[in-house]
């Protein structure tokens, strides 16, 4: 049985953002980089502990995808069978926010 993935409402928030901003320059390619990062967590469904976890949080559990410049922070939960996608964070930003 596969893992259901959940976007919290920040990580929604996050892509929203990032699919805007590059709207500016590229409106064709902000779409289609926006459905390349939840493609890209849909990996997660079978294979939740792909990701390496956070350097920058070690010992929280915190896991992360890179993306491009994009850093797909999650967190696994495997008595629920989920994986919970706290962020999508541009690398440029520094160390990811989690709340």
């Amino acid at each position: 049985m596969d893992y259901q993935i959940i976007l919290s409402p920040r990580a929604i928030q996050d892509l929203e953002g990032a699919v805007r901003y590059i709207a500016f320059d590229n409106p064709q390619r902000a779409e289609s980089y926006g459905r390349e990062l939840i493609e890209k967590t849909k990996v997660l469904r079978q294979f939740p502990e792909l990701g390496r976890m956070v350097p920058e949080f070690r010992g929280s559990g915190a896991r992360e995808l890179i993306h491009g410049n994009y850093r797909i922070v999650y967190r696994v939960n495997h008595v629920k069978r989920t994986v919970e996608v706290s962020r999508f964070w541009h690398g440029a930003r520094g160390t990811p926010e989690l709340y």
